[in-house]
């Protein structure tokens, strides 16, 4: 007797799989639509109460593209109040993951044709070269809301940095600076705050920067994390004179390097080191005098001045809670995300301006703050305001 042998047709199944997603989506999203109406209106369907706030009148329907495939959402219309889903925005077809993922394969260069057939190979329904141009429309206003938005709490701690890309008009090529802001709020969360072209990392683009910072509402700021690039402190003094400046001890270390014989490095980076692991400031700056001095004598003229001249501001961050100096004297967490802007951008070569070079920016900054990036606490800056009140305890 012979075993009986199964056979599966391996595209059907996955057909019938792809719509069971589908399908599971789109019950889900149209349960919580209900779900939202019922507490718009206070009640649920057909319920009467004396506490109900308004009426249904209905549905219509509307189609939303996924990564499951398109659904089918049955919208619920209420007789007197709008009904705003936090859920699905009003109009949006799309998956904002798609649409990112759309305009960025544009940006990079890829062809219209070819995201045609690679949005019909993985979304079953291709999107048209007019679908992405008003797309490019539509996500190039989103990200400029975005860039623009008003700043209603108050950061403590923000962190500046540049990045050059190229640019090219007419043939010729030239560099185009985005500065980019990130911060951390009175609550301990990281925000990406801004980002804007500069031209030039220069005194002007970083004052037009801050100006347009503090007009969005950005107060509070008592710490700036940064490289003492051209410009930079001059224009951050201008407008905000009440922060203190920090200059990332990384970017220092790598400018003392700069001077310093390779057959000397480590231990001249142990020296500076050991200036960096002093229990508080004024030890620090006792150390920093000694590693002068024997720097000199090892015939080190050049790295014992630069040192003399910017070791200060490489120890403002011993001003503020010692559980939070590890985070606050380098610029080593802006310095991944502009290294992932990078990696994104390198696929491009060269942008046709300024503004493609910053909405290209401009997309995954908004993109990485959406993520959980954002949603972890960074620091328990109830440290800060404690260690102020013992500030004003001693003064007083």
């Amino acid at each position: 007797m012979t075993d009986t042998i199964i056979t599966l047709n391996e595209q059907t199944l996955k057909n019938q799989l792809g719509e069971l997603v589908r399908a599971s989506v789109e019950e889900t999203l149209n349960k919580m639509l209900d779900a939202e109406a019922d507490q718009l209106t206070n009640a649920g369907k057909y319920e009467r109460t004396a506490a109900r706030k308004d009426t249904r009148a209905g549905h219509y329907k509307r189609k939303l593209t996924t990564k499951a495939g398109e659904v089918t959402l049955q919208i619920p219309k209420l007789r007197h109040l709008p009904f705003e889903t936090a859920i699905i925005e009003r109009y949006k077809r799309r998956e904002s993951s798609i649409e990112e993922a759309l305009i960025e394969m544009y940006l990079a260069g890829v062809s219209v044709r070819r995201i045609e057939d690679i949005t019909e190979v993985l979304w079953g329904s291709k999107v048209s070269a007019g679908t992405i141009s008003e797309m490019n429309k539509k996500v190039y206003g989103h990200i400029e809301e975005w860039r623009n938005r008003p700043l209603k709490t108050t950061y403590p701690y923000v962190y500046f940095d540049g990045i050059y890309l190229k640019r090219c008009w007419g043939g010729s090529y030239d560099n185009v600076a985005i500065l980019v802001a990130l911060a951390v709020d009175e609550d301990g969360y990281r925000e990406i705050i801004g980002c804007c072209e500069g031209g030039r990392e220069d005194k002007e683009s970083w004052l037009s920067f801050l100006r347009s910072l503090k007009e969005r509402g950005l107060s509070g700021m008592k710490l700036s994390v940064g490289d003492r690039c051209l410009g930079f402190v001059e224009a951050l003094g201008e407008v905000f004179p009440e922060a203190k400046f920090q200059r990332c001890v990384v970017h220092f270390y790598r400018n003392i390097f700069s001077v310093t014989p390779l057959s000397k490095g480590k231990e001249v980076a142990a020296m500076l080191k050991a200036i960096h692991a002093q229990e508080d400031l004024a030890s620090a700056r006792e150390k920093a005098k000694l590693v002068i001095e024997k720097l000199k004598a090892m015939k080190l003229p050049e790295a014992a001045s630069r040192i003399e001249k910017g070791i200060e501001d490489t120890l403002a961050y011993m001003n503020f809670p010692r559980e939070h100096w590890i985070k606050i004297r380098t610029n080593n967490g802006l310095e991944r995300i502009m290294r992932e802007i990078r990696r994104r951008t390198r696929v491009v070569g060269s942008f046709p301006d300024g503004k493609s070079a910053l909405m290209l920016v401009g997309a995954r900054l908004r993109h990485i703050a959406t993520t959980n990036w954002g949603m972890k606490r960074y620091l328990n800056m109830a440290l800060l305001q404690e260690d102020q009140l013992e500030t004003v305890a001693d003064a007083g």
